[in-house]
C-alpha cells in the first residue's frame, strides 16, 4: 500500500514496518535503493530530471519529512507516520546487530569512522568499510565504488547531502549492495558530531525548523519549503 504525493509513491509503513522491510531486503543480493523523501528533495527534483529519475527508481520510498506526511493527508491518501532517516538507520543497526555488515560513506573526513565505531560498540555492527563524503575528483568515484563492492556489505549508509540519491542510483550496479539508503546527516548524529534537537521537536517532526531557525546558513531552505506547500495546495 502506498500514498501518492506530487507524483511519488510513498509507502504506507510505520517506522517499525520500514525497519522490517529493510532487514528482509538485505537477505538477497539484488541492489535496492530506499529513499527517505522530504519536501526539499521533491522540489529539487522538479528542476532536475536526473534526480527525478533516481527518486522514481527507488524500491521503497518513505516519508522522512513532516511536510510529506501533511501533504499525504491534504491529498486524501495519508501515510501513517514519519520514517526519519536517523531513526530508521539506528533501528536497522540495532535489529541487525552483530550479523550486519555496513559500509559508512559520507560526512567530513573522520566522521564516518566515528559513526562506524559507535555503531560497532553500541550494536555490534560489523564495519565493512568507511569513506568520507568530500570526494570531488571524478577519478575517486571508481575507487569508492570498488571499495564498497569488494567489502560486500549488506547495507550502505550514504550521508552525502544533496544529490545522494542520484549518486546511489547512478552507481547502483557498481556498488552491488543489497540495500542502499541516503541518510543525510545521520552519520554526524551517530558519531556524536551533531547533537539531536530537543525531544519535543522530534516528537512533532520539527527538527528541521529548529535547526534552520538557529543557523542562518540554512535559511536558503525556506523558499523550497514554501514552494512545496504551494505545489501541494495546487494539486489538492
Amino acid at each position: 500500500m502506498s500514498g501518492r504525493v506530487l507524483g511519488y509513491q510513498i509507502a504506507k509503513l510505520s517506522l517499525d514496518e520500514a525497519t522490517k522491510w529493510s532487514l528482509e531486503a538485505m537477505r538477497d543480493s539484488r541492489p535496492k535503493l530506499l529513499v527517505t523523501i522530504n519536501p526539499e528533495i521533491i522540489v529539487s527534483a522538479k528542476t532536475n530530471p536526473e534526480l527525478e529519475a533516481a527518486l522514481q527508481s527507488a524500491d521503497l520510498t518513505v516519508a522522512d519529512g513532516i511536510g510529506v506526511v501533511w501533504a499525504s493527508k491534504r491529498l486524501k491518501n495519508p501515510v501513517p507516520e514519519r520514517v526519519p532517516g536517523v531513526e530508521l538507520s539506528i533501528n536497522i543497526l540495532k535489529e541487525g546487530g552483530s550479523s550486519l555488515r555496513v559500509f559508512f560513506l559520507g560526512a567530513k573526513p573522520g566522521v564516518a569512522q566515528k559513526a562506524a565505531l559507535e555503531a560497532h560498540q553500541r550494536y555490534g555492527t560489523i564495519v565493512a568499510g568507511v569513506y568520507h563524503g568530500y570526494f570531488k575528483r571524478p577519478e575517486e568515484i571508481p575507487l569508492i565504488t570498488r571499495l564498497v563492492g569488494e567489502s560486500k556489505p549488506h547495507l550502505l549508509l550514504a550521508g552525502l547531502g544533496e544529490g545522494q540519491e542520484l549518486f546511489l542510483h547512478q552507481h547502483r550496479h557498481d556498488l552491488q549492495v543489497p540495500l542502499m539508503i541516503g541518510v543525510g546527516g545521520t552519520l554526524d548524529v551517530l558519531s556524536g558530531e551533531v547533537k539531536r534537537t530537543p525531544a519535543w521537536t522530534q516528537k512533532v517532526g520539527l527538527e528541521w525548523a529548529y535547526r534552520v531557525g538557529l543557523d542562518r546558513k540554512r535559511w536558503y531552505r525556506f523558499p523550497r519549503l514554501l514552494k512545496f506547500v504551494r505545489l501541494v495546495l495546487r494539486e489538492s
